[in-house]
């Protein structure tokens, strides 16, 4: 009975205050939630976590030594996944992180992807920044993966020392430049000894940012690293 009263007072609501899709803007039917159904089926992907060697992995070939190298989503310049992940970053949308999230976690469990991983780590934001926007963008996106995935996601393990400039618009030797002396890792080092990290960023476009990162784990003594990114942008 509760149960039908909470349905009707919902459908109500949703009748003077309609929710809409922070991808296109239309409104969200009973049972859409952040995205609807079109969205969600239309937005573009890579499929990399169903290739041998994806181009993720061969962008850190050399750099970086991992298993899977993997992106959710193709960024293209006006694009919906653009739109989406200047929501997340600068419109307090956190939501739409941990969703895509969810959904890409799902897309890993039903290949079994998700027993390659024993934890999550989010690439870490600087504390000043991370103050400004009230959360970490690419935590958002692993914990909707750890949630999809039922794998731990520990968001203190990784440390930004440094506050860095944007790496937009710099090339590779200065994105390097901007962030090899940005990370640590947090004394707790029990946490990583022996496992098969799942190292977790927003966007990747050289990769710097998750060589940066990743080195640092393998240092404190990973059994295997792999990255998962929400976006790749060329």
């Amino acid at each position: 009975m509760l149960t039908g009263i909470k349905s009707v007072l919902k459908d109500f609501l949703a009748l003077f205050f309609p929710k809409y899709c922070l991808g296109c803007n239309r409104s969200l039917v009973k049972g859409e939630d952040i995205l609807c159904t079109r969205c969600i089926a239309d937005i573009p992907k890579t499929g990399y976590h169903t290739l041998d060697s994806s181009p993720v992995k061969q962008k850190l070939a050399g750099r970086l030594p991992i298993i899977h190298g993997w992106a959710y989503l193709k960024f293209h310049k006006k694009g919906i996944v653009q739109k989406l992940l200047h929501q997340l970053k600068y419109n307090q949308h956190p939501e739409i992180g941990i969703r895509l999230g969810m959904l890409y976690g799902k897309e890993l469990v039903e290949l079994n992807l998700h027993k390659e991983f024993d934890l999550i780590v989010p690439v870490p934001l600087h504390p000043t920044r991370k103050r400004k926007r009230g959360y970490n963008q690419s935590t958002l996106f692993a914990e909707g993966l750890s949630r999809a995935m039922t794998i731990p996601c520990i968001e203190s393990i990784a440390i930004r020392t440094k506050s860095t400039a944007t790496q937009t618009n710099k090339s590779r030797e200065e994105r390097w430049e901007n962030v090899k002396d940005a990370f640590s890792i947090s004394m707790n080092r029990k946490e990583i000894k022996g496992k098969r990290i799942l190292l977790v960023d927003d966007v990747i476009t050289t990769g710097t940012t998750l060589e940066a990162c990743g080195i640092h784990l393998i240092e404190a003594g990973c059994d295997q690293l792999s990255v998962a990114c929400l976006a790749e942008a060329q």
